[in-house]
């Protein structure tokens, strides 16, 4: 493996753990799914990753949308609901997901550096995504009906966050 590629792997693992947004939402759609069950467990965290993968491409081709922050942030919010709510209606729970997830690869593909490989950037978030998601579904299958008591935290989180990104 290329060293510059290595490089990009790994910046871009790190780039979803250092934002709380990031971490807090990636994750909330591994409970969520686990919420769902059946083949949502997997569809749900699939449909994140292919729309956040589509999202980098647009962020690494410059796209730049408005009020990506604020999205990303409201994506924390929107994920603790349905969680907190316990919502089972899977398709307009997947398409506000789908939605979020452009946001959060845009962001992603926007936090490149200069010097490390694109490839190997964004085979690095998607990766740490991914981890995210398997991490949330475990809690969500080991909380099983208690699951929508960590909607209520990520509805706090989101809320702040939501705040934090309109004030700043």
């Amino acid at each position: 493996m290329k060293p510059d590629l290595l490089v990009g792997l790994f910046a871009g693992f790190a780039h979803p753990l250092m934002g709380l947004d990031h971490m807090l939402a990636m994750f909330a759609v591994g409970i969520w799914a686990a919420q769902l069950g059946g083949r949502a467990l997997w569809a749900v965290p699939a449909t994140f990753v292919g729309s956040m993968a589509l999202g980098g491409l647009l962020g690494f081709a410059g796209l730049h949308p408005p009020l990506m922050e604020p999205m990303i942030a409201a994506s924390v919010l929107a994920l603790g609901l349905l969680i907190a709510f316990a919502v089972k209606r899977k398709a307009p729970g997947v398409a506000l997901i789908a939605v979020f997830a452009l946001f959060h690869g845009i962001a992603h593909a926007i936090g490149l550096p200069h010097q490390d490989s694109a490839t190997g950037y964004a085979f690095g978030f998607l990766a740490a995504t991914i981890l995210l998601h398997v991490a949330g579904v475990g809690l969500g299958v080991a909380l099983r009906s208690r699951a929508r008591l960590a909607g209520a935290p990520l509805v706090l989180a989101g809320g702040w966050l939501v705040l934090q990104a309109l004030a700043g």
